[in-house]
């Protein structure tokens, strides 16, 4: 006897699979032919969030394009993120499953920086001689249509830690000691060059052209040295040389001092703390033999090296155009806009779109337990999370 719901069903089932099988060929067909439109992206934008002792946060809008009439579901399409600073990877992620309304659609997501990796890029960065290539790279690609939309961003970064301490002011050494007559000295010129920087220390080699104004000889025992970048102790230390300065007569005395790279990552969150603006400072102190034998540590004082060093990483350098001669940055142009900012496009800048009313608000990131970011709440077309380093949900614009 035949069944007769088997048939039902089962000739059912196959017409849905089949009109499901013409649909996608359809569309796809469709695409390939020009009918309907590929989703492109059209820019992008950056800003650093949330920044620990950990990790930081690297926000991004990615503005797609869908030139279709009707929203687009991507199951098949997927969004990978780098950000590399002279080739040293710094974050990366990807996220898949993306749906896209009509028309410009602004798509956040965030990606997290684990900060153990800022003294690699740092001895890159001193090994370029203080410059830095920093690189976005953001791609959504489709398997229905089969193409890939990119959107590259870079910007150079470059700094001018030590020029200054290049001087040939005269500067005096005074004990501030009863009994003993200042000046003891004068620092004739001052010098500095970055040594051989290695993984772990980033060397500094100075010099002091000392002049001893007495007619008897002096003796600098040691020179000695702490190095601060937001009040964060990144290098001390003493040279372990003695110098005879006689009297009336120039010495050179040579130091090398040193950054403890291991601390630079707690430096960036300092840096990124303080709006991208570090203030270094670099104090010196000696001890000096006197002609009765008494040995006096000394503050170098007129020594004292102090420098602001600032950057202007994911931002125009205009914002910062008025700030110190720490660093300078070239970076594609872009213009002001209210909201979350100017969108960089390869072939210019846009202005993001508006933020309907009746969207979703954005869910407030939050760590997950697999170290990932997730969300708090759900928002309409989130996209699944396969495991990378990255927070995406859709935000659609009119």
């Amino acid at each position: 006897m035949v069944d007769v719901r088997s048939v039902f069903f089962g000739t059912k089932l196959k017409a849905i699979v089949t009109a499901l099988g013409l649909l996608g060929a359809t569309v796809g067909g469709a695409f390939a032919a020009g009918v309907l439109g590929a989703p492109s992206v059209v820019g992008v934008e950056n800003q650093f969030g949330e920044v620990s002792r950990e990790t930081t946060l690297i926000e991004t809008d990615l503005v797609v394009t869908n030139p279709n009439p009707i929203g687009v579901q991507l199951g098949g399409a997927t969004v990978n993120y780098t950000v590399t600073m002279n080739d040293v990877e710094m974050a990366s992620g990807y996220k898949k499953g993306l749906a896209i309304e009509r028309g410009n659609s602004s798509l956040h997501f965030t990606t997290r920086m684990r900060n153990e990796k800022i003294p690699a890029w740092w001895v890159s960065h001193i090994e370029n001689g203080e410059r830095t290539r920093l690189d976005i790279d953001a791609r959504v690609h489709s398997s229905l249509v089969g193409q890939t939309a990119t959107v590259p961003h870079s910007q150079e970064i470059s700094t001018n830690v030590i020029g200054q301490f290049n001087s040939t002011e005269r500067r005096p050494v005074n004990a501030n000691r009863p009994g003993v007559s200042d000046p003891v000295l004068y620092i004739n010129r001052t010098g500095a060059s970055w040594g051989s920087v290695t993984r772990s220390e980033t060397p500094i080699d100075m010099r002091f052209v000392v002049y001893n104004p007495k007619t008897t000889p002096y003796t600098v025992t040691e020179v000695g040295y702490e190095i601060l970048m937001n009040d964060v102790s990144v290098g001390a230390g003493a040279t372990d040389r003695a110098h005879v300065v006689p009297g009336g007569t120039e010495e050179s005395i040579r130091t090398t001092t040193a950054i403890r790279n291991a601390k630079l990552d707690e430096w960036w969150v300092s840096h990124l703390r303080n709006d991208q603006v570090t203030q270094l400072r670099i104090d010196f102190y000696a001890r000096i033999e006197l002609p009765t034998g008494n040995t006096i540590r000394v503050p170098l004082e007129e020594l004292t090296y102090t420098k602001q060093i600032e950057t202007d990483i994911f931002r125009p350098r205009d914002e910062g155009a008025d700030r110190s001669e720490g660093a300078e940055t070239t970076a594609e142009p872009r213009t002001a806009r209210p909201g979350a900012g100017v969108i960089t496009t390869p072939n210019g800048t846009i202005e993001a779109p508006t933020v309907s009313e009746n969207s979703t608000a954005l869910p407030t990131p939050t760590a997950g337990e697999n170290g990932f970011i997730g969300n708090t709440t759900n928002t309409t077309a989130t996209p699944t999370d396969d495991g990378g380093p990255l927070d995406i949900f859709s935000r659609t614009a009119r």
